[in-house]
């Protein structure tokens, strides 16, 4: 068991209706010129902003909006973003989404409070933010975590490079107003993309090579299967209340550092291979990360295959004997036909990615930093590693 860090200043508001508190929320946090930050045009046809803005505007609060926020994140979004909230004198950024809306609103927040510096080099750690404008969250996909997490991610769309912004304190968000009902409306596919994310941000953090604490691999236990049993029910039953905020709460508790506590902060190679794809080909986040999993599994298990016995055992109710392998690979095989059952997809053909050698090569270059870092913590991969998981997943 490592030590650790816990520290989660997120005020969050649950339940239906809640949106309709923002206004209260900001006022209460100090702002006076409000950004509302969203996506595409359903949260304007839904009426879900005209509904914040008249909330905002009953509480005496100016805005002014920008819309157009994409899966995966653009920079050049960011951008417009920090030039329209110097322009405007914004003090406090609303984002209206999920991941996508939350990270941008992130990036342009660290660009506005620090006007000296390219925002792009926070991501490239070319620099380090020193503050961030203050941020607000009405959530309408259960997935990334964002709400809570420390977390942005940005995609520079010139050279096809997904990274990681800055990851500090400065950009938590401020509060998260959580709505299941607001989620009603995604298609299917969001929504199972949205559970595989969860479940991922979980299990970078639980599989690692290390002692850990029982009671945070239970917590993760409990958590996986939640969302595993919950998602199979949206499959049937899209507007069923108590699967979408079971789906919601648990999309929040993955990623704010809970199933992180004593676990050394966990592995995220899955992550960083899934990044080159949404980069590269813009494919949504989640399903990537279902492509690539089995195949960094079967790759990695040898290394510690009680590891994977026992989320075989704890998560799938798989009985384990004295052969650590063989439960481990039923254990990887049961993830993979929960995948399925979602339709969601387990290789890079069912993604719609049918690669090259020599575009799944380039991948890996870009992956390993042009063969200048390794990822992972559960067994480093170098390039070549990375190259082999691609192959693997194809």
């Amino acid at each position: 068991m490592r030590n650790f860090e816990y520290y989660t200043p997120t005020q969050i508001l649950f339940g239906k209706d809640t949106h309709l508190q923002a206004g209260s929320l900001l006022k209460k946090y100090g702002a006076k010129k409000v950004l509302i930050h969203y996506g595409g045009q359903s949260a304007v046809r839904s009426g879900l902003i005209d509904e914040i803005t008249s909330n905002l505007k009953e509480e005496g609060l100016e805005y002014i909006t920008l819309g157009g926020v994409i899966p995966n994140p653009l920079l050049s979004k960011v951008r417009e973003g920090i030039e329209l909230c110097q322009k405007e004198h914004v003090d406090f950024i609303l984002a209206v989404g999920g991941g996508s809306v939350i990270d941008s609103s992130k990036a342009i927040g660290y660009g506005v409070a620090n006007p000296n510096n390219d925002v792009w080099d926070f991501c490239l750690k070319k620099a380090v933010p020193t503050g961030c404008l203050p941020i607000g969250v009405i959530l309408t996909i259960a997935a990334s975590g964002s709400e809570m997490s420390s977390s942005s991610v940005i995609t520079n769309e010139e050279t096809k490079e997904k990274r990681g912004c800055a990851k500090t304190d400065y950009c938590r968000p401020k509060f998260a107003i959580l709505n299941p009902r607001l989620t009603y409306t995604l298609p299917q596919y969001q929504t199972e993309s949205g559970c595989v994310d969860i479940l991922m941000h979980t299990m970078e953090r639980y599989f690692v090579n290390i002692e850990t604490m029982e009671i945070t691999d239970s917590i993760s236990e409990a958590l996986m299967q939640t969302v595993i049993y919950n998602a199979r029910i949206l499959m049937k039953e899209p507007d069923n209340y108590s699967a979408r905020a079971e789906i919601m709460w648990a999309g929040s508790l993955s990623h704010n550092g809970l199933t992180g506590c004593g676990t050394g902060g966990g592995d995220w190679a899955c992550h960083q291979l899934e990044h080159e794809l949404g980069g590269v080909y813009n494919v949504t986040h989640g399903a990537g990360l279902a492509a690539i999993w089995g195949s960094w599994a079967r790759y990695v298990y040898e290394v510690n295959p009680e590891r994977f016995a026992q989320f075989a055992t704890n998560v799938f109710d798989i009985p384990c004997g004295t052969d650590y392998k063989e439960t481990a690979l039923a254990g990887i095989e049961a993830m993979e036909n929960f995948f399925r059952s979602v339709k969601m997809p387990t290789s890079l053909h069912e993604l719609g990615l049918d690669l090259t050698d020599q575009q799944i090569h380039d991948l890996a270059f870009k992956c390993s930093f042009e063969d200048t870092r390794t990822i992972g913590v559960f067994k480093q991969l170098n390039m070549r590693d990375m190259e082999k998981i691609y192959l693997m997943a194809r």
